[in-house]
């Protein structure tokens, strides 16, 4: 039987290894290292919470036991879907030391996206916050619930019950209508307060520690920015995804003495892994968890906890810049601001340095695998207008024309890359990889960019119909689908509008029956087929007909043409 995703070919991975590229360590033994070797060092940080090193390895082995004692097992995938909480960062270690495999959902999903990663993945358990935000998460999982595997577990996570450090916790009782657990009977719904309960009781080798797994293993699964109407799950291993972490660390210079707010999402790729979250502590540094990325909050972080280096997208940046000319907050201690997800504008990246006076890092990578990162050292010109440069040698990059031929340097062909951190297909899309890869590995990222003679790469644009909101990336085959099906809606299409201050936004041109679809209406309609906010339409033009290629396939090309001359009719509707 044919595996669920494609390993990278021995003799490549025989060469990662000998190069030292593959530590052949897992991530739970990273963190049992960690914690000998930085015990009392402060790891975490969320709010008045602090864990060390060897609390959080401590808290790790209780969750982990808990999972256990609840049914979890190795091998089974788990959608968590926690906004930026500390219990992100003890749940995915507690899940892959038990062997089990973290899906990452982003905060912003619903229940269509939710269902849709579920099905795919085979996930057996959903991880949710009971509230944050707008998010109400018991009802969610009520609509999420059918879509996993048998037995179907959900498991909430409340304020009251998430617990603090291991020195201060104490197990909370789980809130009614919640029920508590039978004994020998794996309820339904479990609460975060309980798994912490059954850990202290559970047996000390109750799954045991996954310390044993294949380092060459599924460890994760990230959700793909996605180029087709269906979401591709990328299969991350330890070893590419602690290369990734570990390079991207050392690009960024991080120490022990580093300090880094996590402002975006958790679960995003750039924040948890490049080298976010994972590589601030394999560098015995500190992580601090920003529970909005407000200026306020940021700014108050950045000074109570003396941060040295975070993480934004582009459309953050301009708050930033205005926030600081209004509060002058103290950021004496940050060294360096990573800005990635998007392309930033050049003007903004002059401002960065000149108005918050730190280093800009620059860096543009995909879930993929690939993560370029301007260095430090740098001149000022390619740190602000160039996206960097791969980590190592062995992270191969090929700058290709329509054909796959290679391009000469500074002509402006597709982003083709193969190497220690990419793996070589998605998960369960066998047909979508025989397109997405080339015969002899290399992923085609679909990103146009050219590079410079000193190695660095300029984005330029894109080939994937996809738009890319402020880091924010939107599958316009999703949305268009969905819009369709719309009773006043015979044809839509969804372009992309150059935006000043997100890059891009989202205009939808639709022909359909009278009266027009409105973007209040279109976004109401997405969100009850289950969409994230975001991905709706910023504006909705009405059209009588939508142009079509010789073949009768629509033309966005020559769409985009006959409304960049009319630009008023673009932002009407």
């Amino acid at each position: 039987m044919p595996e669920d995703w494609p390993r990278c070919p021995e003799t490549d991975a025989a060469r990662y290894r000998t190069a030292g590229h593959w530590a052949g360590v897992t991530a739970s033994a990273l963190l049992r290292d960690l914690a000998a070797r930085h015990g009392p060092r402060t790891a975490l940080v969320d709010g008045p919470r602090r864990w060390s090193y060897a609390e959080l390895d401590a808290h790790v082995d209780r969750l982990r036991a808990g999972l256990t004692r609840a049914g979890v097992r190795p091998g089974e995938r788990v959608v968590v879907h926690l906004p930026n909480r500390a219990e992100f960062v003890h749940l995915w270690f507690a899940l892959v030391r038990l062997g089990a495999v973290p899906v990452h959902a982003m905060p912003a999903h619903r229940h269509g996206e939710i269902r849709r990663l579920a099905q795919i993945a085979g996930a057996t358990t959903y991880v949710v916050a009971e509230r944050a935000g707008t998010l109400d998460g018991s009802a969610l999982a009520a609509r999420v619930h059918d879509a996993l595997a048998p037995p179907r577990r959900v498991i909430l996570l409340t304020e009251a019950g998430s617990g603090s450090s291991v020195s201060t916790a104490s197990p909370a009782v789980a809130p009614s209508p919640v029920p508590t657990a039978t004994p020998g009977v794996v309820p339904e719904v479990l609460t975060w307060s309980s798994l912490l309960a059954d850990g202290v009781t559970a047996p000390s080798d109750a799954g045991g520690h996954g310390d044993t797994a294949d380092p060459g293993g599924l460890a994760m699964l990230l959700l793909s920015g996605g180029s087709t109407g269906a979401p591709k799950l990328i299969p991350r291993t330890h070893d590419d995804y602690l290369y990734a972490a570990r390079e991207g660390a050392r690009m960024c210079e991080l120490g022990p003495d580093s300090v880094y707010l996590v402002c975006l999402p958790i679960g995003f790729n750039f924040a948890f892994g490049a080298p976010g979250v994972l590589g601030t502590l394999l560098s015995g540094g500190t992580v601090v968890v920003a529970r909005d990325p407000s200026p306020p909050t940021a700014f108050d972080l950045i000074a109570r906890e003396r941060v040295t280096v975070t993480a934004l997208t582009p459309p953050l940046v301009p708050a930033w810049v205005e926030e600081h000319g209004t509060s002058a907050p103290d950021l004496s201690s940050l060294r360096v601001l990573q800005v990635g997800g998007a392309r930033l504008a050049d003007h903004e990246a002059g401002r960065v340095e000149e108005v918050l006076g730190v280093r800009l890092q620059q860096v543009f990578g995909m879930a993929e695998g690939l993560v370029n990162y301007t260095r430090l050292d740098d001149p000022p010109h390619l740190r602000r207008t160039t996206q960097g440069v791969p980590p190592t040698a062995a992270d191969e990059v090929l700058v290709v024309d329509d054909e796959d031929r290679p391009l000469p340097t500074g002509e402006v062909g597709e982003l083709l890359t193969r190497g220690p951190s990419t793996p070589r297909g998605y998960y369960r899309a066998a047909e979508h990889n025989r397109r997405a890869f080339t015969a002899d590995g290399f992923y085609r990222s679909g990103d146009l960019v050219r590079r410079l003679p000193s190695g660095h790469l300029v984005v330029v644009g894109r080939r994937k119909e996809q738009i890319n909101r402020g880091g924010e990336k939107i599958d316009t085959a999703e949305v268009e689908e969905l819009l369709r099906s719309h009773p006043r809606v015979r044809a839509v299409a969804l372009l992309p509008v150059p935006d000043p201050v997100l890059g891009e936004r989202s205009v939808a041109f639709v022909a359909g029956v009278e009266p027009a679809l409105t973007p209040r209406e279109a976004a109401r309609y997405l969100a009850k087929c289950g969409l994230a906010a975001y991905k709706a339409p910023d504006r909705v033009v009405p059209v009588p007909d939508l142009p079509l290629t010789p073949v009768g396939k629509v033309d966005k090309a020559a769409l985009a043409r006959r409304f960049s001359a009319e630009p008023g009719q673009v932002g009407s509707g």
